[in-house]
């Protein structure tokens, strides 16, 4: 201790002890903000931080990643599961261990998810550069690579002395638990600085509790929102992943009923409505159902609650009308406003609370109604027959069917780039809300197997008797798998389904439906390809000790799942899938990709022409 009211502590431990003490409210009782952290060390971090991290082990506990960009993504994952309520930390060396997180970090900022990354940075005296893993900018010495976080990142800032976490820190917070501006914090942390000391006041460390504010609506935009819903004579709402974070699936589902609107899902909000619930219509976009983009596309009224509505879930904008009008409710002022919608900016439960109370009385034509839950009828029935073994090659909708049938209401399944988002999105029947994570934000391959260790850390506090069930297709599978290891090392059981489709299959799939031939996406179809070996997935994941089988069919996985889910250990079961045949072909809307005008090929040249012809629907926005 030093004079009264202060404390004398290094940089990082002041961070550390500050981390410890930030609690928040969620309903149930006070519980820490940050979970803990991942944590691979390096010289850039393991002196310092690492010492600071130790002291603090019993309540921050540190999660030893085998990959930086893993523990970014199962960081993501957890802060998903959590609603956004409590967080992690991750922290890597200076260099090439920090740039492993870029990829993360992106995936955060995209589906404003909070992670709070700590990373060691050159030494701010510059005295002994160029340092190990230092790039050089010869007429910018202050430009580093950290600078690559800039833009993915919410909160950005470099600690150039040990005074300045007092404001950083706290201001790194408030983005993180802002429904409106939640993304991931980026503070690097120069190696000298680490171990700088400074007289610390007391009270920068005293406890406190935080909430996740809920914007109350504006009346006027209320007002504006309500009556031009009242005049609605089709109108739908389209329910997205706020509306999870807000805690307003009670309150969407009174809203719905109240008035009795036909809700679709985005991805991102898959699981707000179980599937048997009769105003779910099904998911909507370029991946979504025959069902919901029926009647988007015939509704005069759009309700948006809690969605920016990405590409995907506007059919690159083709889905809607043109004469439809929108409403944006959101706690984001730019989500709420997008393609010229009357905006309702506020909490989704408030706002629909709000609303809910302008339109009393309001409910839709029955006929409309009616006929919207006729078109999720004829849709159930095609994924019946989708997802049915047997009915053609192995397939993903096959596997995802066999899984959806023997799963407990609240296992959770993640997964995300590839064929599977838009396979899981068509054809999977919700059993309880809040039990989904396609990470299709960002579409990235290695989030699912990482995203899945982190979702199931999440989970082990709070459902530990039931499983997180992963799909992965053979390419994430390799290019990130090695968190395996990391479920097993900490006893968080996993259950993954790899799907060996021979390569990257959907993009082969995309390069096919634009009049290409297949090239460089199936390792069949590679040319610098000489010695095709098929990777025994199974023998690899059980080098990593986790248990694992191989099956043949889709009885045979739902034979192997059942056993799955009986063991306390992480298991593996890998199938093959077909590439060409197994795809679910319907409920798909327009998006637009690039195509070549000028090609030599009459099928590419085709494809083209088609590709433009769809364009003639596209809505014109901002």
């Amino acid at each position: 201790m030093t004079a009264t009211g202060t404390i004398r502590l290094t940089t990082a431990q002041a961070i550390v002890r500050f981390l410890d003490n930030q609690f928040i409210d969620t309903g149930k009782g006070r519980e820490r903000i940050f979970a803990g952290g991942f944590g691979i060390f390096g010289h850039g971090n393991v002196t310092c931080l690492g010492e600071a991290l130790y002291a603090a082990r019993a309540t921050l506990p540190l999660y030893r990643g085998q990959n930086e960009q893993g523990m970014g993504f199962a960081a993501a994952a957890y802060a998903k599961a959590k609603l956004r309520r409590r967080f992690m930390f991750c922290t890597a060396s200076a260099g090439p261990g920090t740039t492993n997180m870029v990829t993360s970090a992106a995936l955060a900022h995209a589906n404003r998810l909070p992670v709070l990354f700590l990373c060691g940075d050159t030494f701010q005296t510059r005295l002994p550069d160029p340092v190990l893993q230092q790039v050089e900018h010869f007429g910018n010495p202050a430009l580093g690579v950290n600078d690559a976080f800039r833009s993915v990142s919410r909160y950005w800032d470099r600690i150039g002395h040990p005074q300045q976490i007092v404001t950083s820190l706290p201001a790194a917070l408030a983005v993180m638990l802002d429904p409106a501006d939640c993304g991931p914090a980026f503070i690097g942390l120069p190696q000298d600085v680490q171990g700088w000391a400074w007289n610390y006041p007391e009270a920068f460390f005293a406890p406190r509790v935080h909430r996740v504010r809920r914007p109350a609506p504006d009346p006027a935009e209320v007002a504006d929102a309500a009556r031009l819903l009242a005049q609605a004579q089709r109108p739908v709402i389209i329910a997205g992943g706020g509306v999870q974070y807000s805690g307003a699936v009670e309150e969407l589902t009174r809203f719905a009923e109240a008035h009795d609107i036909p809700v679709v899902e985005t991805i991102a909000g898959r699981a707000n409505l179980t599937a048997e619930h009769p105003l779910n219509i099904g998911p909507i976009g370029t991946t979504g159902s025959d069902s919901a983009n029926t009647i988007a596309g015939q509704a005069d009224v759009v309700l948006a609650v809690g969605t920016r509505l990405q590409d995907f879930t506007t059919g690159s904008w083709t889905v809607f009308d043109a004469s439809a009008r929108l409403i944006g409710l959101n706690a984001a002022r730019h989500d709420a406003g997008k393609h010229l919608s009357l905006p309702l900016v506020c909490d989704a439960r408030t706002g629909l609370e709000a609303l809910g109370t302008a339109l009393d009385g309001y409910r839709a034509p029955e006929a409309w109604t009616d006929g919207a839950k006729k078109e999720r009828a004829a849709w159930d029935a095609y994924v019946a027959e989708n997802t049915r073994a047997g009915n053609g090659p192995n397939s993903y909708a096959q596997a995802i069917g066999a899984v959806n049938a023997l799963c407990h209401p609240r296992d959770r399944v993640v997964a995300a780039a590839g064929g599977l988002p838009a396979e899981i999105a068509a054809n999977w029947r919700t059993l309880s809300p809040g039990t989904v994570d396609v990470e299709f934000g960002f579409s990235c391959m290695g989030y699912e197997i990482a995203g899945g260790w982190g979702a199931r850390i999440a989970q082990m506090e709070d459902e530990p008797e039931q499983d997180t069930i992963v799909f992965v297709g053979d390419g994430s599978y390799l290019l990130l798998n090695s968190d395996i290891y990391s479920a097993v090392l900490t006893g968080k059981k996993l259950i993954l389904l790899v799907l060996d489709n021979g390569g990257f299959a959907v993009i082969n799939k995309l390069q096919n439906n634009t009049g290409n031939t297949s090239f460089n996406n199936l390792i069949a179809d590679t040319p610098t390809v000489t010695n095709p070996v098929e990777v025994d997935f199974a023998a690899h994941a059980r080098a990593m000790g986790a248990e694992a089988v191989t099956v043949d069919t889709p009885a045979a996985l739902a034979e192997a799942f059942t056993a799955a889910r009986a063991s306390d250990r992480t298991q593996v079961i890998v199938m093959k899938v077909d590439a060409y045949e197994g795809w679910t072909r319907q409920g798909h809307a327009w998006w637009e990709v690039g195509t070549p005008e000028v090609s030599d090929s009459p099928a590419v040249r085709e494809a083209h022409a088609q590709q433009e012809a769809g364009r003639a629907k596209q809505r014109a926005g901002v």
